[in-house]
């Protein structure tokens, strides 16, 4: 049996982190697509895995909203959407960190990017409680 998981955040909140979270994700995918297609290395490819977990996250949140299940969730359902995305923007950050050698522009934005990610994501994954 799956526990479920409920918030009580209000809409007003949830379009709050909900936009800067988008914004972070986003941010942090477009320099990993743009580094990649200027060179294929060991760094830009394991910057690509936080990339990967947001967009599983991002994935699940969708089907999630699809469903109509934005308020309740299965655990399952809650580490796969805000889980994920919460870690994908916690392993971005030392990515980004690391990337400063190389481009400063392009990790400062794959930074803040991971710094959203993680902060407004984060904030709604602990939002739920336990039923």
């Amino acid at each position: 049996m799956n526990t479920l998981y409920k918030t009580e955040i209000s809409d007003v909140r949830w379009v709050a982190y909900d936009i800067p979270g988008n914004v972070g994700w986003i941010a942090y995918l477009v320099c990993v697509f743009r580094a990649l297609r200027e060179k294929r290395d060991v760094y830009n490819f394991a910057s690509a895995f936080p990339g990967v977990l947001m967009l599983i996250g991002v994935g699940e949140l969708i089907s999630e909203r699809i469903a109509g299940l934005d308020r309740i969730l299965s655990g399952k359902r809650l580490y796969r959407g805000f889980g994920a995305l919460t870690a994908g923007g916690l392993l971005g950050i030392p990515m980004a960190i690391a990337g400063f050698r190389r481009n400063k522009k392009r990790a400062a934005a794959m930074l803040a990017g991971s710094v959203l990610c993680t902060t407004f994501a984060g904030l709604l994954f602990a939002g739920y409680k336990k039923q």
